[in-house]
């Protein structure tokens, strides 16, 4: 992974110093709270509903083990003992007193790590996709040309106020598992005709407006990929709008443009950019790959696969095939029933650090599924990985499965959330407890967000729950048949907001109209695709009518 040059660690530590000072600032009453809040904005500190919330970034989700420990160090001094995953690769503190961020930031950086655009109207953490450089299905290990990005996008002056936040997403293997069509800039690494370049999408998001991303550019090779980013976030920079919050993201932009409009604009803008000072050169571009080789992998023994019911089930859920043979991805699953989905305690973090170090040459992912991936394990070595894992409440098999949940921190935290996202997803995977019975349901991607924000990607869930309010109370709207990767799709809605109380009913009948019409090993989503909205719709809202006074609301019949 990349390693912090004298510039970096030079400029982290000058910015550290300054936080500092600022906070001292505002708390002797120097800054007002209006002019110290885009100045804790830039360092990745909210204000949330009980306490601040600090965010701090991990590129394209890639820590080592030394980072994992300091952060254990951070939530048990700082905090409340515990972090949270987030859908963007980022880890998040719920508890920390703004006074102490400066030190928090000072003890980061000690390990190469910030919380610098983590928040604001700029371009934020670089995402891509949790088993890049070892992915069976890669085409191209994308790790290098991310970094590239991300260096070049933190702290670009021009860039620092865009109309809204900006988030980009790169892909470099056969089925997109970095929800890239939902980005302002969805990147796809693909080889025509030997030479390696990009798909360019532009105009995804989720939130407010979900809308699919549409191709900008067939074919941009990759020496002109900061260039052309560069050409778009010009146009997106002058032509946002600013005067309405929600229609200030680029996806709205492009759709008031249309696609050909708007890509004669960045063509025009990239006209004056193209083979300038910001071309990656084949020099660069190895400079930074270099930091991305592969480890030191060891011929394999033979080994004989442990037998054990449980083991099965975790191998078979929670791993994934490797480009090397002998060796497998693992996935630590931060779903264990009972706990916040993406929460993981100090304790934990320093126990996968030494999983890390012994069994994964010190390295570990973050999927924007909240769980963490040791990417290099031997075949040979898993059985002792579950067995820590299974101990320290790590290794619940539910990847990809019903109670796997995605879900934000919602309304017991974030001032922005219309209702509780935590207590839905509990109850949701209380009802399915039985582990059995969860792998005959097979394949359910579930996700949650508190608000229309959309910070648990409701919409692209097989099965998505977003929190409204109506009359400040607690109801929750389902969607149906949304969906990432490749036919990466939008979710339907099936009908009115239900109360809070009936949600996790809800979400049995929909799972039981699933179980009746399936066919044999038919995924929920084929299912979903082949019957259509109907009948589940009849069964989520059977015995239920119309309030006539206020048709929004059912009542019990």
């Amino acid at each position: 992974m990349y390693q912090y040059d004298a510039i970096d660690h030079q400029i982290v530590n000058q910015r550290v110093a300054q936080f500092r000072d600022q906070v001292s600032r505002w708390k002797s009453g120097e800054l007002s709270d209006d002019e110290f809040r885009p100045l804790r904005l830039q360092n990745g500190l909210y204000l949330q509903r009980h306490a601040p919330m600090l965010r701090i970034a991990v590129p394209y989700g890639m820590m080592n083990t030394t980072q994992l420990r300091k952060l254990a160090f951070i939530a048990r001094t700082y905090d409340k003992g515990y972090g949270h995953f987030t859908t963007r690769q980022n880890i998040q503190f719920n508890w920390p007193k703004v006074e102490d961020t400066p030190e928090i930031l000072a003890h980061l950086a000690e390990v190469e790590m910030h919380a610098i655009q983590t928040s604001g109207s700029c371009v934020r953490n670089i995402t891509t996709d949790q088993y890049a450089g070892v992915a069976a299905d890669e085409l191209i290990d994308p790790r290098p040309l991310a970094e590239i990005l991300r260096q070049w996008s933190t702290f670009h002056p021009e860039f620092a106020f865009l109309p809204r936040k900006f988030k980009i997403a790169i892909s470099g293997t056969q089925e997109d598992r970095a929800l890239t069509w939902f980005h302002d800039i969805g990147l796809h690494l693909q080889v025509v005709e030997g030479e390696i370049g990009f798909r360019v999408l532009v105009g995804g998001g989720l939130g407010r407006t979900p809308i699919r991303g549409q191709v900008l550019r067939e074919f941009l090779p990759w020496q002109h990929l900061l260039t052309y980013c560069e050409a778009i976030l010009r146009v997106y920079n002058l032509e946002g709008r600013r005067d309405n919050a929600y229609k200030s993201r680029i996806k709205i932009l492009v759709q008031a443009l249309g696609i050909e409009a708007f890509a004669k604009l960045v063509d025009a803008e990239w006209a004056h950019l193209k083979d300038g000072p910001a071309t990656i050169t084949q020099a660069e571009f190895d400079r930074v790959a270099g930091h991305f080789g592969a480890p030191a992998y060891e011929p394999t023994p033979a080994y004989e696969m442990h037998s054990e019911k449980g083991f099965k089930n975790w191998v078979d859920r929670n791993t994934s095939t490797h480009k090397r043979a002998g060796y497998t991805t693992v996935t630590l699953s931060l779903k264990k029933h009972g706990i916040p989905p993406g929460d993981i305690s100090a304790k934990q973090m320093e126990i996968v650090a030494d999983l890390a170090d012994q069994f994964s040459f010190g390295e570990l992912r973050i999927s924007h599924e909240q769980n963490i991936i040791l990417a290099d394990v031997k075949r040979s070595e898993l059985f002792s990985v579950w067995q820590i894992a299974r101990n320290s409440g790590l290794a619940t098999p539910n990847l990809g499965l019903l109670t796997g949940v995605i879900c934000c921190p919602g309304g017991d935290f974030c001032e922005q959330a219309n209702a509780k996202s935590i207590p839905l997803a509990g109850a949701i995977q209380a009802r399915f407890d039985d582990l059995d019975y969860l792998f005959d349901i097979g394949e359910v991607d579930l996700n949650i967000s508190g608000c229309i924000n959309a910070c648990g990607h409701h919409h692209v869930g097989h099965i998505g729950v977003l929190g409204v309010d109506k009359n400040d109370a607690e109801f929750y709207q389902i969607t149906l048949g949304g969906r990432q990767g490749n036919t990466a799709q939008v979710g339907k809605i099936i009908g009115p907001a239900l109360p809070a109380g009936e949600t996790p009913d809800a979400i049995t009948r929909i799972i039981d109209t699933y179980l009746k019409h399936r066919h044999a090993d038919e995924r929920f989503i084929d299912t979903f695709d082949r019957i259509g909205i109907a009948p589940f719709k009849e069964q989520v809202y059977v015995g239920r009518t119309r309030n006539p006074a206020k048709p929004e609301f059912f009542e019990a019949a």
